[in-house]
């Protein structure tokens, strides 16, 4: 195939193009309490041309790969019509390109295991939940997803790469006198199925925490230091700060890219944050892009200093900034966009007991559980959070969440943890200029944070 795809980019009078031709692979079983609602197996093929001529740009999608040289004849020419009508001619960073296959690493290929064992271990998690004696229903989710892919294009790139997740997600829910709570465990986060088995204590745990939680008090709506497990960390730092990091996402916004010009200072000095796609046996990471780049290690804040941000070939010329090779697709259906991989907060110095020992009176939040941002503002929930007294640990606390202005926020972080943690589940939604794409090659990982002031939704 990659022959074919060269064959046909070298043929033609085109400018800059490239194509990318993938099959994909689904596998989803679903438990809602103890009732089986879905187990499906689903596969989706395709691909994309894209076309850079005559200072436009133009894609074109195929359902099979013969169809590539119709497919790029019409990218040519759309890319040469809209070149002609842009103020501001489109541009490629200059980049070497990845030649070669690069299969996934894997332990235990859950591609090599069969449905029924699958099925049989998500229904035992999920037995397990719904066994603790107060809980009242769950959600039991294994989600499998794969992907052999390959790209070519004008410059010389030509490679074959594949891509691999397993999870298990269990959903606990607890109810008692009209109080309802939720608590949620991750697992997985690899090509590695060998890493579901032996998560008992961790379900159970969680399981437990539901029912404990229907007699915690609500948490007290406030302005107050929080000390945040890397869970809810590195949502944090995903979320509010990671998004920002993506040029596509600010590129033709003047506000912010006045406000997040490398080298501003937007946090505190004991905040670093970087995104690595290399580190082995995340959720996010991947050798090449689906730009035909190697992945990169990027440091995005260094002591408080804003020093890289995540690009496409076109970004990274725009802002006259190196490539970092993020610019991925979900899957057939979608042309790529720039996405994190695993972006992270650098561990500090700090152990857990002292950042609960420099508290007063703030809280502890646990277990990222969603939010939203919209530009600098976010709002995030926890799990559950712990009521923090005197440098103590003083009760469970529910129905907990934080929210602010992302800079201010930034700027308050105090202490940094010794034990940056990634999380076991990927995922990431993003839309753009185009449709949404739920990423689950998407990691996140940090220590514990100790910020300043947070306002922390609660009870009045």
């Amino acid at each position: 195939m990659l022959k074919q795809f060269s064959s046909v980019l070298s043929s033609q009078s085109v400018g800059e193009a490239d194509v990318r031709w993938e099959e994909n692979r689904r596998v989803v079983i679903t438990f809602r309490g103890p009732v089986l609602t879905d187990c499906r197996t689903y596969s989706t093929s395709g691909g994309h041309v894209r076309c850079f001529g005559g200072g436009g740009k133009a894609l074109a999608s195929i359902t099979d790969p013969t169809h590539v040289e119709d497919a790029l004849r019409g990218a040519a020419r759309a890319s040469q019509a809209m070149g002609s009508l842009r103020k501001t001619p489109v541009s490629l960073a200059d980049e070497s390109t990845a030649v070669g296959a690069f299969p996934t690493p894997t332990g235990h290929d859950p591609r090599q295991v069969s449905l029924p064992e699958k099925l049989e271990l998500l229904e035992y998690y999920n037995r397990l939940a719904l066994d603790v004696p107060g809980v009242a229903t769950t959600r039991a989710e294994y989600q499998e997803w794969s992907s052999q892919r390959w790209f070519a294009s004008t410059r010389g790139a030509s490679v074959e790469y594949d891509l691999l997740l397993v999870n298990i997600v269990l959903r606990v829910t607890a109810r008692k006198n009209g109080v309802v709570q939720d608590t949620a465990v991750s697992f997985g986060g690899s090509a590695d199925y060998g890493r579901l088995f032996g998560r008992d204590g961790e379900v159970r745990e969680r399981a437990e925490r539901a029912v404990e939680l229907l007699s915690a008090p609500q948490a007290r709506a406030g302005v107050f230091p929080v000390v945040l497990d890397p869970d809810e960390a590195g949502l944090f730092i995903h979320e509010a700060f990671g998004h920002l990091s993506e040029a596509d996402g600010i590129q033709h916004n003047p506000s912010f890219r006045g406000r997040l010009g490398l080298g501003t200072e937007i946090a505190s000095p004991s905040l670093s944050v970087t995104d690595d796609p290399r580190l082995p046996e995340l959720p996010g990471t991947y050798t090449v892009d689906d730009e035909g780049l190697y992945g990169r290690r990027t440091e995005l804040i260094k002591e408080g200093l804003l020093v890289g941000r995540l690009h496409s070939r076109e970004t990274a010329a725009a802002f006259g900034e190196p490539t970092s090779g993020n610019m991925r697709a979900v899957d057939a259906f979608y042309t790529p966009i720039i996405r994190m991989s695993n972006i992270f907060v650098e561990p500090g110095q700090d152990t857990f007991a002292d950042m609960v020992s420099a508290v007063e009176d703030g809280y502890y939040l646990v277990g990222a559980k969603g939010g939203q941002t919209s530009g600098d503002q976010f709002t995030f929930g926890a799990q559950y959070g712990w009521k923090i007294r005197s440098g103590r640990l003083a009760g469970l606390v529910r129905d907990v969440n934080m929210s602010g202005d992302l800079f201010s926020t930034m700027q308050r972080v105090r202490m940094v943890g010794d034990d940056l943690t990634f999380s076991e589940r990927g995922g990431c939604g993003k839309g753009g200029l185009g449709p949404m794409q739920l990423n689950p090659k998407s990691g996140k990982g940090a220590p514990h944070l100790l910020i300043d002031r947070v306002t922390v939704g609660g009870a009045r």
